[in-house]
């Protein structure tokens, strides 16, 4: 019997302790996962032996419409940018890490940028479920948990 690959696709982007746990734990739960580095500098090497595919820039991870794309860091002087590229695409589903209690840097990345309001709407954050989460692999659990939730029309959602 022919394997057929799931439609699920969750794209982390930047190479972090949360991307790599987002990767990690994605892939137990039935998404193809991509980690995106676009600063070769900051990037570790080859995909890791779980299965993730690892590349250089957004335009190279095969975005379509079941694809989740997430930035895993809010401080990189390239979310502005990152993000532009992540809303000129079909993704389903758009989100970056951050404290919700503190407005996040995108919102001036995106703007200085020339990104309308209504396309830096689409971009979620905070991200996850609301369960307190603090460590690399609480916040990918609870992402994950958030996807799924979204993606299956379930009420766990993203309210805070």
């Amino acid at each position: 019997m022919e394997s057929v690959q799931s439609p699920r696709h969750l794209v982390a982007v930047f190479e972090s302790p949360v991307g790599e746990a987002l990767v990690r734990l994605g892939i137990e739960v039935g998404f193809r996962c991509t980690l995106v580095e676009p600063d070769s500098t900051r990037s570790q090497g080859l995909p890791r032996p779980h299965g993730d595919a690892f590349v250089g820039d957004l335009s190279a991870a095969e975005v379509t419409e079941h694809t989740d794309i997430v930035l895993t860091e809010h401080h990189r002087p390239e979310i502005g940018v990152v993000l532009k590229e992540a809303l000129a695409t079909n993704a389903r589903w758009i989100g970056i890490v951050g404290n919700p209690n503190r407005e996040g840097p995108h919102l001036a990345a995106l703007r200085e940028l020339g990104v309308p309001d209504e396309e830096i709407a689409r971009v979620h954050r905070p991200i996850g479920l609301n369960i307190g989460s603090r460590t690399p692999a609480e916040i990918a659990v609870a992402t994950l948990a958030g996807l799924i939730a979204d993606r299956n029309g379930r009420p766990g959602g993203f309210a805070f």
